[in-house]
């Protein structure tokens, strides 16, 4: 079953940031991930709205936790921790 790492995201630092996210794709795909959204256009309907929303989907859940605790992903882990503020999940398809 697909799982979705989802990502809600208010940039602090956007120089410091581009460095981060312009690994990531490439990161995610090696893993087997494929990016639904990362960032975009987007509309808020309700509720407090972070600047940025990224989706990306997995074979399943363990797929999607050994990417975000690889060590690739680790080494650029501090990039985005110091350039936003996060709340992350994985999330299960249905």
């Amino acid at each position: 079953m697909s799982a979705y790492i989802i990502a809600r995201i208010n940039v602090t630092d956007p120089e410091d940031y581009k460095t981060y996210a312009s690994q990531t794709v490439a990161l995610a795909e090696k893993a087997g991930g494929r990016f639904l959204a990362k960032g975009g256009a987007q509309t808020q309907l309700e509720g407090n709205c972070p600047d940025r929303h990224v989706i990306i989907e997995f074979p399943d859940h363990e797929t999607a936790l050994a990417w975000y605790n690889s060590d690739a992903y680790r080494r650029i882990l501090p990039i985005a921790l110091s350039s936003s503020e996060r709340d992350i999940v994985v999330v299960d398809g249905i």
